[in-house]
């Protein structure tokens, strides 16, 4: 016990975060929610029973030295937020899932500051995925375009295992991602890519290398 409270007080230090009312609100969590939750004071959670992890959710405690502890992290949860692993949210990071909708996360990796995902459908990330700041997931496009012979789109978005995906970068509706690949910062993602391990960049996206491997 002494142990996991030295660890939180670490934390807090670390990201400048209020000790009292992040430990606080972790036992406020537990005993309501059932819910291992380390949250930052600048959180808000509107629909906290919608998540469903079994383990530790971060949200806005790592020290982020481009992040300011002013900065508001939100979430509101009208669908499911699924996490299968200890998982961290940055600090500033915006979640508005509809309801009806459901965002998946696997084991490991996490979600750097500032970044924002819209779902009204459903987006899926694998295991050991890293996402960078400033990256958007829209899964509509809140607007209807139509022509001859347009072909239907499953809006949902799907990334595999083991993807990086940089900075700034926006990924829309009916993408799909599989394992092993980078998506280069500032690059604009839409569409179904079919190789695995590849490097995709660009706006519209594209693959430029294939067979790459990474690590963090």
């Amino acid at each position: 016990m002494k142990n996991k409270i030295f660890q939180l007080y670490s934390i807090c230090k670390k990201s400048e975060s209020n000790f009292y009312c992040v430990l606080f609100r972790l036992i406020y969590y537990k005993i309501f929610y059932k819910l291992d939750i380390i949250a930052h004071p600048k959180v808000k959670i509107q629909g906290i029973e919608n998540i469903i992890t079994h383990n530790s959710l971060y949200i806005g405690t790592a020290y982020v030295g481009t992040s300011l502890k002013s900065d508001k992290t939100f979430l509101n949860l009208k669908g499911k937020l699924i996490i299968e692993g200890p998982y961290l949210i940055g600090r500033g990071c915006r979640l508005d899932i509809s309801e009806g909708a459901t965002l998946k996360i696997g084991k490991g990796g996490f979600t750097n500051i500032n970044s924002t995902f819209i779902i009204s459908h459903g987006v899926e990330i694998g295991d050991d995925c890293s996402i960078s700041w400033g990256c958007q997931f829209l899964d509509n496009d809140f607007h209807e375009i139509n022509y001859e012979n347009k072909p239907p789109i499953d809006p949902k978005i799907n990334i595999g295992n083991h993807v990086w995906i940089g900075c700034n970068v926006s990924i829309y509706k009916g993408t799909k991602i599989p394992e092993g690949c980078v998506i280069a910062a500032n690059s604009v993602v839409r569409g179904v890519f079919n190789d695995p391990n590849a490097l995709i960049a660009g706006n519209p996206a594209k693959i430029i290398k294939h067979n790459i491997k990474w690590k963090p």
